[in-house]
Parts: structure tokens; C-alpha cells; sequence
């Protein structure tokens, strides 16, 4: 299977044409719906373990390649005019003024991308859930107190209906559907009922992961946040400190060294240099047998962080508010990140 990405990388390189036809078809033949990449994707779960770094690297490169060559090519087929050529006659003489990604977007897009490159797909679900899947299902029961770290917004007419207050029911739904090896990310809006500050909000994004698999252990959970923070942050230390979930035993907390070199780095890790960013844990067994999967055959991890958290990191925003104002001020910050 690799040797047969590679085949299809050197056609890539060698495709050149400078019809709009012909470019369309080859992009539609690789990432089109049902392109190839799809059914290399598709075959990434039947890859043996030890081979799945490479196949998924490979994969990634065709992906980058087909990519990068689609643009070239619409690139130089639009630049090229018939000779004679004016123009379009109708076009306005204005500068059209080009848009930007909001910045939840860039860190989303950045965080789905890092994951993928490890075999995760992106799963989806509800923003408006039972309370099964939010909270029962998740090791929390009725009347558990752990409820209370939640404040949820409720349907009146349907106590049993809200709005998630967190995107593992995703995760939950995933796994009724779907039967071990697991491997997906969840990114999502989710809401609680919490006051609007500098700080928090009652509508916030998050992406939360999760791997069910024979003899997964906690090492593997730490190797994965490990790549993950190098990959997000450059190099930098991690900790994990004990904590609780109701959904995991045992549970951490994962802080990264953010450093002490400017004022605000003191600010906002309290002078320690260390500052939280996501939380995780082994997924308690209890969960996994209400999702239907024997958890004295298969073990897992779930981690979960919030968006708008790293973002405020990524590109010192001190205000959460301004996420969600559209200022056009804000967002014209972002019109170089691509």
C-alpha cells in the first residue's frame, strides 16, 4: 500500500497541463469525495501497527503534493491570458478586499491536522443531547455530585434534553456505533451556563480525543500529548497532575512550561511558568460497558482541551469577549495566517 502512494506521488509530480478541464479532473481524482486519498484514508485502520507511522506519513506527503499542485497549476492557467486579452471588462474597479479565518478557526484547523497525521479521524454529534449521552452514559448517574461541575442549560418543556456542556457525548455516541480499534477527535461547540468575563463564557469550543484499543496504557496517553504539545508549541516540557474526572481513572491535568520571559508570562501562570491546557485520564471502565465494549478485552485514553484556551496562548489575547464580537479591528489581525 505505501509503495503504491509513492507511485501515485511521482505521478503528481510529473502531472503538468494548463487546461481547467484537465486540472479539475486530477483534483477531483485524488481529493474529490470519492478521490483516493478518501480510500487511502479508508485503508489507514487495516495497516498493520508498526507500519502506520510510515503509511500515515506517506499518505500526508501525497496529501501536501496534490494539494500544492492543484494551486500551481489554477495559478498559472489563470495567469495565462490570450494574447489580445483586456481582461474581464465587468470586474470592479475596486480592490476586492480579501476576508480572514477567525482565529478559533486557525487553532482548530491546527489542532485537527496534528492528530490526523497520527491516524485520528474527526467525529461528530448534537449540540442539543440527551442526558444518556452527556452525563449517564459518562459515569455520572442521576443526582451524582459530580454533575455539579457542570452548570447546564436545560430544555424546560424535556429535563432530559440540553445543550452539551461538553463534547464527550460525541465520543459516546462514537463508540455505541463503532467497534474497537477508536481512534477519533471531537471538535465542537459546547455551552454552560457560566457568567461572561474576561475570562469564560457560556458558549466555548472544544476538541476532545480518544483511543480504544487491546493493552493501551497510560504511557501511550503521555507519548500522544507529548507529540502533540512539540508539535503545537515547539519544544517544550510537560507535567501531568493527579485530578478527577468522572469519566477516566486515573485523571491528570496536563500543564506545559510556558517560561518567564515577558510580564504577561508571569501573568497568566501566576509567576510559575507553568500553565494548564487540557485534561486527561485512562477512560474508567464503567464507560466503556455502557457503550457496549468489553473493558476486560480493551482499555483507552480521552483527553479533552478548550480552543478559545490555546488560542489566548497562541496570539496573546487577553480578553475571550473579543472571539466572539466580530470587530472587524480583531479579526483583520488574522488576514496572513493561511
Amino acid at each position: 500500500m505505501i509503495e503504491k502512494i509513492k507511485e501515485n506521488l511521482d505521478l503528481v509530480d510529473q502531472f503538468q497541463t494548463d487546461s481547467k478541464e484537465e486540472i479539475e479532473a486530477f483534483r477531483i481524482k485524488y481529493i474529490g469525495k470519492k478521490g483516493m486519498l478518501n480510500d487511502f484514508f479508508a485503508a489507514f485502520k487495516e495497516v498493520p501497527v508498526n507500519e502506520k507511522k510510515e503509511f500515515g506519513q506517506a499518505l500526508n506527503t501525497l496529501k501536501n503534493a496534490v494539494t500544492e499542485k492543484v494551486k500551481a497549476l489554477q495559478s498559472k492557467s489563470t495567469s495565462q491570458k490570450p494574447k489580445g486579452s483586456i481582461g474581464d471588462l465587468s470586474r470592479s474597479p475596486f480592490p476586492v478586499e480579501l476576508g480572514s479565518r477567525h482565529p478559533l478557526s486557525l487553532v482548530k484547523n491546527r489542532i485537527v491536522d496534528i492528530f490526523s497525521q497520527i491516524g485520528f479521524n474527526i467525529s461528530e454529534g448534537p449540540e442539543i443531547e440527551d442526558d444518556w449521552h452527556n452525563f449517564t452514559a459518562l459515569n455520572l448517574p442521576e443526582h451524582h455530585p459530580a454533575r455539579d461541575m457542570q452548570d447546564t442549560f436545560f430544555i424546560q418543556t424535556d429535563p432530559d434534553v440540553l445543550l452539551r456542556t461538553h463534547t464527550s457525548s460525541v465520543q459516546v455516541r462514537y463508540m455505541e456505533n463503532n467497534k474497537p480499534p477508536i481512534r477519533t477527535i471531537s471538535p465542537g461547540r459546547v455551552f454552560r451556563n457560566e457568567a461572561i468575563s474576561a475570562r469564560s463564557h457560556c458558549i466555548f469550543h472544544q476538541v476532545e480525543g480518544l483511543y480504544i484499543d487491546k493493552n493501551v496504557s497510560f504511557a501511550d496517553l503521555k507519548q500522544t500529548l507529548l507529540y502533540f504539545t512539540e508539535s503545537l508549541f515547539g519544544n517544550s516540557k510537560i507535567r501531568l497532575r493527579p485530578s478527577y474526572f468522572p469519566f477516566t481513572e486515573p485523571s491528570a491535568e496536563v500543564d506545559i512550561y510556558w517560561g518567564l520571559e515577558t510580564e504577561t508570562d508571569y501573568r497568566i501562570t501566576k509567576g510559575t511558568g507553568w500553565l494548564e491546557i487540557m485534561g486527561c485520564g485512562m477512560v474508567d471502565p464503567n464507560v466503556l460497558k455502557n457503550c457496549g465494549i468489553d473493558p476486560e478485552e480493551y482499555s483507552g485514553y480521552a483527553f479533552g482541551m478548550g480552543i478559545e484556551r490555546i488560542a489566548m496562548l497562541l496570539y496573546q489575547i487577553g480578553d475571550i469577549r473579543l472571539f466572539f464580537e466580530n470587530d472587524i479591528r480583531f479579526l483583520k489581525q488574522f488576514k496572513s495566517s493561511f
